[in-house]
């Protein structure tokens, strides 16, 4: 089979790059009466497509890049499915100049929106279309409906977004696919999809430390909470795999799985890259950062161990929760703090992707990001039903946590809240998101910050200038050094 010779323009789409993710898209594109050209570097996985998978729909492999090339019809449509990074840069420098003026090149991996920009701008040159495309859903996704987010022009989605939107999950029968905005958007959306993601499991992680660590709750007892939650306003695909985890024994030892798994848990960069734009675009993304961090401190091992050897307080242990009653009120407690965080979480990745939309011009809607969340990727939830809801009645909120729907569930959520993040402070149970998260809340609700201080400090030691409250336009600066501490307006 290492012949392979496919029949010129007669591909309506192709797939580079045949790993699992790779292979999975082409499979889902042929199921769905998509011609799909399909080449890998290494020509074994080419021909493993075809010897497990011919059969599933019309496949057109290709042994050299330039048969692949000749087999697309007219304006072509190549998506790249390798990593990201130089292998992406590699097969893309390879694919344009066998393409022509008015194809399109699309990049399916998770790669920095920065590089899609600065691809997108060099192939514009050229006179192609290039597409950053994320992808969200995982292997199954990519084979049974993922959630997908490109980007790029206009008229390179009316060629791409009917093939992408019928292979898309689907919820009341509406595509989890759009077209996000020009050059970097798509990318950079599925990038804060990410960025709420790791927020969303460190939420979920905290929950069940403090269920087992305060409520003195067994593994198998918190598979049971977080199965009940299924059916609750926390319902989620992150909610229902919680439960599968907590719920499996391991083999080897009849332990549950959770205990025998090194509590260090890695990261390929998506949530950092989501905190330091967060950074740059001067948007608070607290519980982000905060998951983020919490896997570099998982993972700080020596560390962990010295400060484990100091016999640093670990604060005050309550006694056992035996009772029903007040062991059933702590997990109510726990539920509406889970649920209160994760609002504060989504909303603070809506408020990234309309700044950064602001910024570079992207026209983003909000709403329609909400929508093709719904299915597909990791983070659907029932709840963003309430998002889409929420932006299609004001697009132009100025945060989610002010839609009717959210605020009433937060004034609903904070007691409780607070009193899981006392609880988790008084015994020394970590729960960095869940603090940050309600701390973000109480920021924006103040009537008056501490901001203040901070910029008569800054005015002080480096003449950095402050606004007045009775002339917010001026621009003032206090003489420290001289006698009386005159002030000054300056130009």
């Amino acid at each position: 089979m290492s012949d392979f010779v496919p029949t010129p323009s007669s591909a309506d789409i192709g797939v580079v790059g045949l790993g699992v993710m790779g292979a999975n898209l082409a499979r889902n594109l042929a199921r769905h009466g998509h011609a799909v050209a399909v080449f890998n570097r290494t020509l074994a996985r080419t021909e493993r497509l075809m010897d497990r998978h011919a059969s599933e729909g019309r496949f057109l492999p290709a042994a050299q890049l330039t048969d692949f090339v000749a087999s697309l019809r007219r304006p072509r449509v190549a998506i790249v499915m390798v990593k990201a990074g130089d292998a992406t840069q590699a097969v893309i420098d390879e694919l344009t100049p066998l393409m022509e003026a008015g194809d399109i090149v699309v990049d399916a991996g998770n790669t920095l929106y920065t590089d899609t920009r600065r691809r997108e701008a060099a192939l514009r040159k050229a006179g192609l279309h290039f597409v950053g495309m994320g992808v969200s859903g995982g292997e199954e996704g990519a084979l049974l409906g993922p959630a997908i987010m490109p980007g790029g022009t206009e008229e390179s989605y009316k060629r791409l977004g009917p093939m992408l939107e019928s292979i898309s999950a689907h919820v009341d029968s509406v595509p989890c696919c759009t077209h996000v905005g020009p050059d970097g958007a798509g990318h950079f959306v599925k990038m804060v999809h990410n960025g709420i993601e790791y927020a969303d499991m460190q939420l979920i992680a905290e929950a069940y430390d403090l269920l087992r660590h305060v409520a003195g709750m067994g593994v198998a007892e918190i598979a049971e909470v977080f199965g009940t939650w299924k059916d609750s306003e926390l319902n989620s695909y992150l909610i229902d795999i919680t439960a599968d985890v907590l719920s499996h024994t391991d083999p080897v030892t009849g332990r549950p799985f959770v205990d025998v798994v090194v509590d260090e848990a890695a990261q390929k960069g998506t949530g950092a890259w989501t905190t330091q734009n967060a950074l740059e675009l001067g948007v608070a993304v607290p519980a982000i950062a905060e998951a983020t961090f919490a896997r570099a401190a998982s993972s700080s091992v020596a560390q962990r161990r010295a400060v484990r050897q100091a016999a640093i307080d670990p604060g005050t242990r309550p006694p056992a929760m035996e009772g029903a009653q007040e062991k059933e009120a702590f997990v109510l407690a726990v539920r509406r703090a889970l649920y209160g965080s994760k609002i504060a979480a989504y909303a603070q990745g809506f408020d990234q992707i309309a700044t950064a939309s602001a910024t570079y011009d992207w026209g983003i809607d909000l709403g329609a990001m909400a929508r093709i969340w719904r299915g597909g990727c990791i983070i659907r939830a029932r709840f963003l039903d309430d998002i889409t809801r929420a932006y299609g009645e004001d697009p132009g909120l100025a945060s989610l946590l002010t839609a009717p729907a959210f605020a009433s569930a937060l004034q609903e959520a904070l007691p409780a809240w607070r009193q899981v993040v006392a609880t988790s402070a008084l015994v020394g149970v970590a729960t960095p998101a869940f603090a940050s998260s309600l701390a973000y809340i109480d920021q924006l609700r103040a009537p008056r910050l501490p901001a203040a201080l901070i910029q008569g400090q800054r005015d002080f030691f480096g003449s950095h200038t402050y606004h007045r409250v009775d002339d917010v336009a001026g621009v003032y600066h206090t003489l420290w050094a001289q006698p009386g501490r005159p002030e000054e307006k300056w130009d």
